[in-house]
C-alpha cells in the first residue's frame, strides 16, 4: 500500500466531507512499474453523483464574489507548489512517467489557477459606451451552473487543472470524475482542497465506472456544463447523451499531430524539440507527434541527428533519477503501439532505433523502447491513427501543396508543429494547417495564458486564456432604461 501524507483517506469528497462508496466494490491501483499494489479505491456509482450534485447545486445557492474566487484559486496554486515533490511522486506511482515530469505537471497545473486568479476582472460587468434604443447596456458573466469535470490518465492533475481553474474562477461549483487508472493524484488533490476553506460542496470528487457516473452528468438538469478530455470516440457519445438537454459541451479529442521540417531548418534544434515533445509521458500525450515530414534534401541528415538523440534514451523505473522514459500505462497500450510497429515494418518501412520488446505478462511493467521509423506512407497505422506511445515514424515531402494536404489528411486537428527559417514560408503553410495549436520552430504545446482545443474530430471548446474561463459562464445582456 502506498504511504503518502497526501493519502491519508482513499475515498470520495461530496459536499465537504470524505465519502465512502454506497457499494463494498473497489477497484485495485498498480505502480506501473513494479506491479505494487498501491490502493483499492472505491467504486461509486448513479447515487453518489446525485449527491455531489445535489451538494454542488446547494452551494451556488450563493454565487461566490470574485473576490472569494481569487483566494481560492491562489491557496489552490501555492498549496500545490508547496506538495510539489510528493505530489509528482504520487503522479509516477500510478502513471508511470518520470518523476521529474510529474513534478513539472504539478508546476503545469498550479499555472492555471494563478493564471485565473490573475485574470477574473474579465467577468465583471461592463456596460457599452453607446445608448441604444434610449436604454443603457450591461454585460453580465454569470456563472453557467454544475460543472461536470471529467478527466483523463494522461495528465491526471493539469487536465483537472485546465478545467478546474476555470470552474472555480468562473464560480461553478462541480463534480469532477477522475480516470480509472489514476484516481491518486485527484484523491491526493482533494486533500490540498479540503484545506482551502471551500464551502461545501464547491467541489465535489466520485470515481468508478464512466458509463453510470457519465450518464448522470448528462442527463441532471442542473449540470450546465460538461468539460471532457479524453478519446474521439467517447466524445461523440457525451454529445449524444448531452443533445437532449442542451447543455454546454467542452471537448479536447485525440490528435495525429504532424512534425514538419523543411530544408532550411535549424535541423539539431529541430530534434531536440522533436525528443522532448515525442517522449514526454512516453508519446501518450494527444498533443505529441505522430508523424514526421522532412523535406527530401534534409530527410538522411535529420533521421541520424535523431536516431541518435533517441539511442541515448534511458527506459525505466520513473522514480530513478536518471529514467528519460517511464512504462506505458498499461498492456493494451503496449499492444497497441507494437501492432503500429508490426504494421509499418510490414508495409515496408525501416526500424532505424528500437527492437521487439517482450510482451508484458501483467497489466503493468510494459516497458516499450523507444522506436524510429522512417519510409512512413499514408497507409500505415503510424500514418493513420494515434499511436500513443514512444515511436518516431519519418517521411519525407517535395512539394508544399502536397505536404499541406498530408498533414491535414487526418480527422483529427488538435496540435501540429512546423520548423523553417524561411518566415514567409512557414507563416503559408500555417495558414493551411487544420489545428487549433500550431509549435512555430517550438515543439512547445499548451501554456496557461493561451487559450487551447482543437478543430473536427479533436473537440470543440477552449481551455487555458481567459477564453476558458468563459466556457464556464453564460453571457447576459441587461437594457436598463
Amino acid at each position: 500500500m502506498i504511504a503518502s501524507p497526501l493519502l491519508r483517506q482513499i475515498a470520495g469528497y461530496i459536499n465537504g466531507q470524505w465519502t465512502a462508496a454506497d457499494q463494498p466494490a473497489t477497484t485495485p491501483v498498480h505502480n506501473r512499474a513494479t506491479g505494487e499494489h498501491l490502493a483499492d479505491v472505491p467504486v461509486m456509482g448513479e447515487a453518489e453523483t446525485l449527491r455531489a450534485i445535489a451538494a454542488a447545486v446547494a452551494a451556488m445557492e450563493n454565487t461566490p464574489s470574485v473576490a472569494d474566487r481569487r483566494v481560492w484559486l491562489t491557496r489552490i496554486a501555492e498549496q500545490l507548489l508547496a506538495h510539489k515533490q510528493e505530489l509528482g511522486r504520487i503522479i509516477t506511482l500510478e502513471h508511470g512517467k518520470p518523476w521529474k515530469e510529474g513534478m513539472g505537471e504539478v508546476e503545469y497545473a498550479a499555472g492555471f489557477y494563478r493564471y485565473a486568479a490573475e485574470h477574473l476582472d474579465i467577468l465583471e460587468a461592463h456596460t457599452l459606451p453607446e445608448t441604444i434604443r434610449g436604454c443603457r447596456w450591461t454585460i453580465h458573466h454569470r456563472p453557467a451552473g454544475v460543472a461536470g469535470l471529467i478527466t483523463p490518465w494522461n495528465f491526471p492533475l493539469a487536465m483537472l487543472a485546465k478545467k478546474l481553474s476555470a470552474a472555480l474562477g468562473a464560480g461553478c461549483a462541480s463534480v469532477t470524475k477522475p480516470a480509472t487508472l489514476t484516481p491518486l493524484t485527484a484523491i491526493a488533490f482533494w486533500s490540498l482542497l479540503d484545506e482551502i476553506g471551500l464551502p461545501p460542496g464547491m467541489v465535489n470528487l466520485v470515481m468508478g465506472q464512466s458509463g453510470p457516473i457519465g450518464r448522470t452528468l448528462c442527463a441532471h438538469p442542473a449540470v450546465r456544463v460538461i468539460s471532457f478530455t479524453g478519446s474521439t470516440e467517447v466524445g461523440q457519445k457525451l454529445m449524444e447523451q448531452v443533445a437532449p438537454y442542451v447543455k454546454r459541451l467542452a471537448l479536447e479529442l485525440g490528435g495525429n499531430a504532424p512534425f514538419i521540417v523543411f530544408a532550411d531548418a535549424d535541423l539539431p534544434a529541430a530534434a531536440d524539440a522533436l525528443i522532448a515533445n515525442k517522449f514526454r509521458a512516453g508519446g501518450q500525450t494527444c498533443v505529441c507527434t505522430n508523424r514526421v515530414y522532412v523535406e527530401r534534401p534534409v530527410l538522411e541528415q535529420f533521421v541520424a541527428l535523431t536516431a541518435a538523440r533517441v539511442r541515448k534514451l534511458k527506459v525505466g523505473n520513473g522514480l530513478a533519477p536518471d529514467t528519460d522514459i517511464g512504462p506505458l500505462i498499461n498492456r493494451a497500450a503496449f499492444d497497441k503501439v507494437a501492432a503500429h510497429v508490426r504494421d509499418a515494418l510490414a508495409q515496408g518501412a525501416t526500424r532505424v532505433v528500437g527492437d521487439d520488446p517482450s510482451r508484458p505478462a501483467n497489466d503493468w511493467g510494459a516497458f516499450y523502447p523507444p522506436t524510429v521509423l522512417t519510409g512512413m506512407t499514408p497507409a500505415m497505422l503510424v500514418c493513420r491513427e494515434e499511436t500513443f506511445g514512444p515511436v518516431v515514424a519519418i517521411t519525407s515531402f517535395v512539394d508544399e501543396t502536397e505536404l499541406a494536404r498530408a498533414a491535414n489528411a487526418t480527422a483529427s486537428g488538435l496540435a501540429a508543429y512546423v520548423f523553417a527559417r524561411n518566415e514567409q514560408r512557414a507563416a503559408r503553410l500555417i495558414t493551411r494547417l487544420q489545428f487549433g495549436h500550431v509549435g512555430w520552430n517550438t515543439g512547445n504545446g499548451p501554456t496557461p495564458a493561451a487559450p487551447f482545443g482543437g478543430m473536427k474530430f479533436s473537440g470543440f471548446g477552449r481551455e487555458g486564456g481567459t477564453e476558458g474561463l468563459l466556457e464556464f459562464c453564460e453571457t447576459q445582456t441587461v437594457a436598463q432604461r
